[in-house]
């Protein structure tokens, strides 16, 4: 229920929540961990502050989707935190590139991208987001 909590707060804050968005958030069990995804959780003492979700797409590339972290504990890294682990555990898995896609408007989150050396990549026509803009990739290898 955390990583619902934290990606419905900063869906509701920046846009309007999508029917994939209602997918992963309402039945995360199914949609990310049952197809052999990871969900990362950033805590300060035992408080969930954070969170991000990592699904496989094949061919070694695996999405980063639903990071967030709580309004209430923003500049305490947790996005920077989040982003390490997520890297971490995306190379332990053997994955060789990270696709992500996420909207201009969200200057924070893409500042965050740029500095772990994701760079933007072509949009994919068939994406499940109305409000996706911009896709990245990082490599691995």
């Amino acid at each position: 229920k955390d990583f619902a909590r934290i990606n419905y707060e900063w869906l509701d804050q920046y846009f309007v929540v999508e029917g994939h968005d209602r997918e992963l958030l309402d039945d995360p069990e199914n949609h990310i961990i049952k197809v052999g995804g990871e969900i990362l959780f950033a805590l300060l003492d035992d408080i969930v502050i954070g969170t991000v979700a990592l699904i496989p797409m094949g061919s070694g590339q695996v999405e980063l989707t639903k990071m967030g972290v709580s309004t209430k504990f923003r500049g305490y890294k947790a996005g920077k935190l989040l982003m390490e682990a997520a890297v971490d555990k995306c190379k332990e898995l053997g994955f060789r590139e990270i696709i992500l896609e996420s909207n201009r408007s969200l200057t924070p989150a893409l500042t965050l991208y740029r500095s772990f050396g994701f760079e933007e990549i072509e949009l994919d026509p068939n994406t499940e987001y109305v409000r996706a803009d911009i896709r990245m990739s990082l490599s691995l290898s």
